[in-house]
């Protein structure tokens, strides 16, 4: 038997053990014992033990030659005769078998295997007996040896002995109170647990009660805080609990119920807002039970309240206007109610003056409406979004404490300290963090009274005696709506801000949609009214003030809500139109009936007229107010601008016409492409239609005049030139308010400017035209002989003095110049002719004489006209050139 020589069988104390108040000196009490001796030779530890490799240790020649005799699969570790090959190949078949009349010779080879196998034992057996011989000392040695270590082992019990009675009696001093105290630590401890485990079903047993209370004052969002709470107590602190097995199911049904009474409340909430009466100057209606519903709703992600919200508002809107038409025909005497039955009958039959007044009611009704759904859907705007700032802020607030975490598990070592006890981890029995303290009062929970308690209520953590347990994470912050109603957000709201967002803007979509409802309910109150045509029958004046005041609504409401409502606006554009349309064709054929009783004769200029066209001079193009005082008496012509306009009475009503278009477009913004179109229309008829009346002579069947005359022409002409005159200001003061996008239809006043150009001209032309045919008429019949001046030219100088006559008063002083030099040109060439066909040549002799007196008394007798006496005739181009 083999043995360490450095084997001790006793421990010995160390200087460091914690139980011990001073060092102890084992060999005071336990003599040292001798370590065992060796009782047989070391062997080299790299053999296996069998008896091949001892005899290849320790072997003679002869021994050595003697083992290879024996076959080697005799001396493999792994041999077995159960297994066959090694069976088959010890003992093979063909030694056994008796067959075929050899048993002779096989019994005979058996044998011989038989002393085979005899001798390979002998030798194993003479080198065992060999090997045992060379260990015989070591054997006896052994043998000698048994009783002294007996005696070794007894000593050594005896010292284990000692040392167990030594280590009893120092648990008994030193370790039995310490471990004792520790106990009860964990004792009392298990007990507080136990208490406030108690304590804390207490509470969760008072849960449905509580909540009902909540319930009875509408604390909808505390309800569900203490329902959630209860719950996540529930699944995590009293998890098992056998008595609490139905109540998380009661909660989540209870959870249910809450939903159904808060979006009940919620209903009721908005009928009630939305329905007071108006006159009330409250714009919120118990805004802290306005967001205590909201947060319940978010809390709960009923979105759909706002759709409520949205059903009640269209109510609303509707119910606004029906009263105010019952208030408004119930003041109204000459209303029978009892004959006419229906609401939009007896409204019908209201006046201009009394459904207008009944109109700016409801616009100033749905106004304060408007403002009161902003003001409530501002307060749920401002919660959802500092239920959004909040989860924004939780995040990032997450996202430093994580950071804070991994840098602080990346600089702190791990240290695990605890303490066996009856087998029991200290780390079992007390938190982190408490150890210490109740090792460090160990001392003072020793001297406390027997009869004190275990621990009073003051002893039990605030975490562990409420449901607020101490793993949740349930927190809160608050912040102020505008109205100054502090918000209390709680961390388990579970929408997403992408939720948060799409509510937001919800809210918004639905503050356009009370404008949008407004609107589309006015605009059902305005066909209502116009079914009968009162609207198209309004005048002027009236449609303006209801476009004026239509318009003033849009515009408030734009500012109330952030964006314009189209309705409205589309039916006063299409009222607008049919305004327009009817607004056109009356002064069409106010027109047309004038132009028909026309007899283009000078008409007197009354001095409202002078005035009307004074203040277009000024810049201001409007209809003037009508001065008080003495009459004045009319002008015989119209000044523009220093310039004498002799014109018909139909230009004078034409001017004041174009004006009530150009006011029309600045009372009624919106119409006035429609305007511009009907004006242009307008002016085209009143050129054409004096076209045909005049220059086409129409007059003479439509007015029964006997002639068309050259002071018709020219009246007709300084009538055109009047319009031209003001064609630019009327194009400035529809291209200042006209859109970018739409100055291309100016071009129209381009084309009708050019038509009265061309129209003149007509004109022109027609007054050189018939002066023409005279001069061929009566130069045709000229001759050159005595007296002079001859009858001709006597005839021809009193039809240019009638003419000038007739045209002088009318037309500017230069344009009378052009037509004469026009009208002097054809009387130049006609002569021309005429002495051409008499062979009459400029040769000094005597027809040359009585031409030449001729002339010269036709060119005294023109030259002697008003205003054409600096006139240049160039009479010696009537004189062939002389080849």
């Amino acid at each position: 038997m083999a043995s360490s020589h450095s084997s001790s069988p006793v421990p010995q104390g160390s200087s460091s053990d914690v139980f011990f108040k001073k060092e102890v000196d084992p060999t005071k009490h336990i003599r040292p014992v001798q370590s065992l001796p060796d009782v047989c030779p070391k062997e080299p530890t790299d053999q296996q033990g069998t008896f091949y490799s001892i005899s290849t240790g320790n072997l003679s020649d002869k021994s050595r030659t003697d083992l290879e005799q024996v076959p080697k699969i005799f001396m493999k570790p792994d041999f077995a005769l159960d297994d066959s090959l090694t069976f088959n190949s010890v003992l093979p078949w063909s030694h056994f078998n008796t067959a075929g009349g050899k048993g002779n010779r096989d019994a005979a080879s058996s044998k011989l295997l038989q002393e085979k196998l005899s001798h390979y034992l002998d030798i194993v057996e003479v080198n065992i007996a060999h090997q045992i011989s060379l260990r015989s000392e070591a054997f006896f040695h052994a043998m000698t040896s048994q009783h002294e270590l007996q005696d070794y082992l007894k000593k050594t019990s005896q010292a284990v002995k000692m040392l167990r009675d030594k280590i009893a009696q120092i648990d008994k001093v030193m370790c039995e109170g310490s471990l004792h105290i520790l106990r009860l630590a964990l004792t009392r401890n298990n007990c507080v647990k136990v208490y406030n485990k108690l304590k804390l079903m207490a509470t969760v047993h008072q849960t449905q009660p509580t909540v009902q209370v909540l319930l009875s004052t509408s604390e909808f969002v505390g309800a569900l805080d203490l329902i959630a709470t209860t719950q996540e107590v529930l699944q995590q602190e009293l998890q098992g609990i056998h008595s609490f097995r139905h109540l998380g199911s009661q909660l989540c049904e209870l959870e249910k119920l809450i939903d159904k009474m808060m979006i009940a409340e919620f209903s009721t909430y908005s009928h009630s807002d939305l329905n007071r009466p108006l006159e009330d100057d409250c714009q919120v209606l118990e805004e802290e039970r306005l967001v205590s519903l909201v947060f319940g709703l978010l809390k709960q992600r009923k979105l759909n309240f706002l759709e409520i919200y949205g059903e009640e508002m269209i109510i609303t809107a509707k119910n606004i206007i029906k009263q105010c038409v019952i208030n408004k025909v119930s003041q109204i005497e000459e209303i029978d109610t009892d004959v006419v039955m229906k609401l939009a009958d007896q409204m019908r039959m209201l006046n201009f003056p009394q459904w207008f007044d009944l109109l700016k009611d409801i616009f100033s009704k749905f106004k304060i409406f408007l403002q009161r759904v902003k003001a409530t859907l501002n307060i749920i705007h401002n919660v959802v979004l500092s239920v959004l700032d909040k989860n924004q802020r939780t995040r990032e607030l997450e996202e430093i404490s994580q950071q804070k975490n991994a840098a602080k598990d990346n600089s702190l070592d791990t240290e695990v300290a605890y303490l066996i006890h009856e087998g029991m981890f200290i780390s079992d029995a007390f938190s982190e963090g408490e150890l210490m303290p109740i090792v460090v009062d160990a001392t003072s929970q020793r001297n406390a009274s027997p009869n004190s308690e275990p621990c009073s209520s003051d002893s039990v953590s605030e975490p562990e005696c409420t449901t607020d347990s101490s793993s949740s994470k349930e927190q809160t912050s608050s912040s102020a709506t505008p109205g100054g109603v502090d918000i209390i957000i709680s961390e388990d709201m579970k929408l997403t801000d992408l939720e948060l967002g799409k509510l937001a803007n919800n809210i918004q979509e639905l503050l356009y949609s009370a404008s949008d409802i407004c609107h589309d309910r006015a605009v059902k109150f305005l066909m209502s009214r116009a079914k009968d045509g009162f609207l198209e029958k309004l005048n002027s004046t009236e449609f303006i003030t209801l476009s004026r005041s239509m318009e003033t609504f849009i515009l408030e409401t734009e500012q109330i809500c952030g964006r314009k409502s189209t309705s409205l606006l589309g039916a006063l554009q299409s009222q607008a139109n049919k305004f327009v349309n009817r607004f056109h064709e009356e002064r069409k054929t106010k027109l047309s009936l004038l132009l028909d009783n026309e007899r283009w004769k000078q008409a007197d200029v009354p001095a409202e007229f002078q005035d009307l066209v004074d203040s277009i001079s000024d810049g201001k193009i409007a209809l003037p107010e009508k001065k008080s005082g003495e009459e004045r008496k009319p002008a015989e012509v119209l000044i523009v601008e220093g310039q004498q306009y002799a014109v018909v009475g139909t230009v004078l009503l034409l001017i004041r016409i174009i004006l009530e278009y150009c006011q029309c477009v600045d009372n009624i913004p919106s119409v006035t492409t429609d305007m511009l179109t009907r004006l242009s229309d307008l002016l085209k008829y009143f050129n054409s239609r004096s076209c045909q009346l005049v220059l086409g002579a129409g007059a003479l069947q439509v007015v029964g005049l006997k002639t068309i005359t050259t002071k018709n022409l020219a009246l007709s002409s300084r009538c055109l030139q009047l319009i031209v005159h003001y064609i630019p200001v009327i194009r400035a003061h529809f291209e200042a308010r006209l859109p970018p996008k739409q100055y291309n239809m100016l071009r129209h006043f381009d084309h009708i400017t050019k038509d009265y150009h061309d129209h003149i001209a007509e004109i022109s032309a027609k007054l050189v035209a018939i002066m023409d045919s005279l001069f061929d008429k009566l130069l045709s019949k000229y001759e050159v002989k005595a007296p002079v001046p001859s009858a001709c030219f006597r005839n021809i100088c009193k039809q240019m003095a009638k003419m000038h006559e007739a045209i002088f008063d009318l037309l500017p002083e230069e344009q009378t110049q052009m037509l004469f030099l026009r009208i002097n040109t054809s009387y130049k060439l006609h002569l021309k002719k005429q002495l051409s066909h008499l062979n009459v040549i400029n040769d000094g002799g005597p027809q040359n004489g009585l031409v030449t007196a001729d002339v010269a008394f036709y060119t005294g007798n023109l030259q002697a006209l008003k205003g054409l006496k600096d006139l240049d005739l160039n009479m010696a181009e009537i004189w062939e050139q002389k080849r």
